[in-house]
């Protein structure tokens, strides 16, 4: 995680010459520190990405006043940015629907501040996971879905999503597609988790069906959502040898590891500001 007494500067523009220092002078003059800077050019688009994190050096740093003369700088090479303060927690809804491990690791997560988040509610088509829910202080919201009330489901989970004030909804293993309406709503402030096996397997029992044809990886693939199903933005991915002597249960407690760590891992990215939306692709300023 970042540190806590950094500021993150996140920004992007058209490619042009003098991108560097337009950030990197503005923050000389300023008398502020950088701790950490990431950029890229995308040569092919014409797109120039950077990220960078910075300590103010002298005391009544007033980030009203920073935003207003860096605006005018970066006006110049019609650059957007996005300026977060030393540790923010990120307001979050949480889906789920029966398997707890991914929402397990997570309030563990935030309950010891290993994520700047803050969890506002868990949202499930089942009732099973509402003892850990509220052995965390969290309300819970029980929406069943069937194929005609979904329309009417949705509509209740926008409704929590809203008055929970989330700036991001992370599905940790919610098992319901979305219609493309709550997909379209949640464009790029949803993040989903999902194994990732090859050959892919769909269907029930993806590790069992590894199991049968000697899979050798077993991994995860965290991405943002759109309207098409496990095929939206990839944030991270992550795999782990297996071998013949994995059996069933073991390629099944292997996978939720590796989707526990991978979700964690581009949740922690999002809220760090290190990753950028760039079409249908994401830049990732991944920690080292």
């Amino acid at each position: 995680m970042s540190t806590k007494d950094t500021w993150i500067l996140a920004a992007q523009c058209p490619s042009r010459l003098g991108t560097v220092d337009v950030v990197t002078r503005f923050l000389k003059e300023s008398r502020c520190y950088i701790t950490e800077l990431n950029s890229f050019d995308d040569r092919l688009n014409c797109r120039f990405f950077i990220r960078v994190e910075f300590r103010p050096e002298e005391d009544g740093f007033d980030s009203e006043v920073f935003q207003a003369e860096f605006a005018a700088r970066a006006m110049e090479f019609d650059m957007s940015f996005e300026l977060t303060p030393p540790g923010r927690r990120l307001p979050v809804v949480i889906m789920v629907s029966k398997a707890d491990h991914c929402l397990n690791d997570l309030l563990y997560r935030y309950r010891t501040g290993q994520l700047p988040i803050d969890v506002r509610a868990v949202i499930s088509n089942h009732p099973d996971l509402e003892p850990l829910a509220a052995w965390h202080g969290i309300p819970y919201h029980h929406c069943p879905i069937t194929a005609q009330t979904k329309p009417q489901q949705e509509a209740e989970v926008w409704r929590i999503i809203q008055e929970a004030g989330a700036e991001l909804v992370i599905l940790a293993r919610y098992m319901q597609v979305l219609s493309p309406e709550m997909s379209e709503r949640l464009s790029g402030w949803a993040i989903n988790i999902h194994h990732s096996l090859l050959p892919g397997f769909k269907g029930a029992k993806p590790y069992h069906q590894a199991y049968e044809k000697g899979v050798k990886l077993v991994g995860a693939t965290a991405h943002y959502i759109n309207d098409d199903l496990d095929e939206g933005p990839i944030i991270t991915q992550r795999v782990e040898p297996v071998d013949h002597s994995y059996y069933p249960e073991d390629m099944v407690a292997k996978g939720q590891d590796v989707e526990c760590l991978t979700l964690a891992r581009a949740i922690g990215y999002h809220v760090e500001r290190r990753v950028f939306l760039h079409a249908r692709r994401t830049v990732v300023f991944a920690r080292s």
